[in-house]
């Protein structure tokens, strides 16, 4: 599906409405499941997940300071929120909201919860659009959200109060898988793309294709891809096999390497391609900012490297 940018949206296969569908199938009410996952598997509407914050590193979760306090029947919600995918979009309908329950709860990871929040409830203010390096990445796009007050029933919590940590941590593992296969098929597209326009390309008497350099990068780029495609499938191997938290170091490793492989094959594409490379006519300068921001979206690199680093020393700790 990474091949087209119509794929996910024709297979209803789109972020972030493929994470949030697993959500409401894993961890939600029989009532929420009628309400919102039908009509999402349906592709009557759509959804956004909102937890990223514009006053917080994100990257580390337990930092978010949007607040969900209890008042009576319903839950009051506060805070401010962005690079919320989806969000534009007119047919997004429902906001899977993660904020704090209980900010001076002693387990870090208890402190947050996760509910549901209807676009169009009152105090819920799309504040303006994201566009990613100048791209608006329509009819999606992502978007600040400002919520201001916002009342909804406590029937439209998650699991239950202290459990958003954990509903995240589910919804992000097979979101990462979907990113990187994404990924993949964009890479191949782009080769595609490199192959095609070197053997028409002419410079100093003969096709591109026929200078070692190019060639050179061609090979690069088709090894880089394979292995990424290999890792991938392990990964989706041993989550099917033994688990999301058994596969924790593969799925880290894949968001790493996945994406640092996208660009480098952008990259060199670009360099085929010339001066059109950094031109909207063959869509690689997209392609680039998208790969790009792949390596902060749903966690930076730098926070993937450590839980590897970490796991791989957890494995001779007895030594």
């Amino acid at each position: 599906m990474g091949r087209s940018p119509l794929a996910p949206e024709a297979f209803n296969c789109s972020a972030p409405d493929t994470g949030n569908m697993e959500v409401l199938e894993r961890y939600g009410t029989e009532a929420q499941k009628q309400e919102w996952l039908q009509p999402l598997l349906e592709g009557r509407i759509r959804s956004c997940f909102a937890m990223t914050e514009p006053a917080v590193a994100s990257s580390d979760a337990t930092n978010i300071s949007s607040t969900i306090r209890r008042d009576g029947d319903h839950y009051v919600i506060n805070g401010r929120i962005w690079w919320t995918t989806g969000a534009p979009d007119r047919r997004c309908k429902i906001i899977l909201f993660m904020g704090k329950t209980d900010p001076g709860h002693p387990d870090r990871h208890r402190q947050q919860s996760m509910i549901l929040v209807p676009m169009d409830t009152s105090g819920v203010t799309l504040l303006r659009r994201l566009p990613v390096f100048g791209y608006d990445d329509a009819p999606n796009g992502t978007g600040e959200l400002l919520f201001e007050d916002v009342r909804v029933p406590a029937t439209n919590l998650l699991l239950g109060e202290g459990r958003g940590f954990e509903i995240a941590q589910g919804r992000l593992g097979p979101g990462r898988v979907h990113h990187c296969m994404r990924a993949i098929g964009q890479a191949e597209r782009t080769l595609e793309k490199t192959c095609a326009r070197v053997k028409t390309r002419v410079t100093f008497g003969k096709p591109i294709a026929e200078q070692t350099v190019t060639l050179e990068r061609i090979a690069e780029a088709r090894i880089l891809i394979d292995q990424a495609r290999l890792l991938v499938l392990k990964t989706a191997s041993v989550m099917d096999v033994a688990g999301n938290r058994t596969a924790r170091a593969e799925i880290a490793m894949i968001k790493v390497a996945v994406p640092n492989m996208l660009c480098r094959v952008v990259d060199m594409a670009i360099q085929a391609h010339g001066a059109a490379g950094v031109s909207d006519d063959f869509g690689l300068a997209k392609a680039y900012a998208e790969a790009r921001a792949l390596r902060i979206v749903d966690g930076p690199d730098e926070v993937h490297r450590n839980q590897i680093g970490r796991l791989e020393l957890e494995k001779t700790s007895s030594a």
